[in-house]
């Protein structure tokens, strides 16, 4: 998981008052908690908001009146009108101590069953783990090159030395599902047409839609 770096200024008061004056500054109310104590800090809205509109998760290094401390984003709050980021939730990373958080999915490979004019379904953008930080990739990258229409990839599937997903293991994560006009042919026979085959495919692949 990539380590990134936030600076942060102190909030002397925490109120809904305080919090209005620091999000008119340009500036998003933010606290941390799983440590001895709750520090309440604000962050600058546009440099926050490049970790923010991503797919990808964070462990930040935030550093507040000359502190540092390692935390992971846990909850936002935005606002329902602008779409801005007006709280932020930080929990502490403790050494020794598992934490629970999402991680994205990213799918590679072309699979078999969508050559074959098959439509790709995903459940899951991101899967909830345990464990600790330091054992979390960026991302669960799952490769459905060899995924043919009907099949699938489950939780059971996913590797994650160290890790315990928390889902149930037979959930789906991916499936190529039989559409109008897909063919399911063997792997073999793919790759043979494969030259021939391919211009094709892709007109089932776009009717299916």
């Amino acid at each position: 998981m990539k380590t990134v770096s936030l600076s942060g200024s102190p909030r002397e008061n925490v109120g809904k008052k305080d919090a209005s004056k620091v999000r008119s500054e340009g500036r998003v109310p933010c606290v941390v908690y799983g440590g001895e104590s709750q520090i309440h800090f604000s962050v600058d809205q546009i440099a926050f908001s490049k970790f923010v509109f991503t797919p990808d998760v964070f462990r930040f290094e935030l550093e507040i009146d000359g502190k540092k401390v390692d935390a992971i984003l846990k909850d936002l709050q935005f606002d329902p009108v602008t779409d801005q980021v007006i709280h932020a939730d930080f929990l502490q990373i403790i050494e020794g101590k598992s934490v629970k958080m999402e991680l994205p999915v990213r799918i590679t490979g072309n699979a078999i069953g969508v050559r074959n004019g098959g439509r790709l379904a995903t459940n899951f953008r991101r899967i909830k783990v345990s464990g600790m930080p330091a054992d979390f990739p960026e991302a669960i990258t799952l490769d459905i090159t060899k995924l043919r229409i009907g099949h699938s990839l489950r939780i059971k599937d996913i590797e994650l030395p160290g890790v315990s997903i928390l889902h149930n293991p037979q959930s789906v994560v991916v499936a190529v599902k039989n559409a109008r006009g897909a063919v399911d042919e063997g792997e073999e026979e793919d790759e043979e047409g494969e030259e021939g085959g391919a211009e094709e495919a892709a007109p089932a692949a776009e009717s299916a839609e």
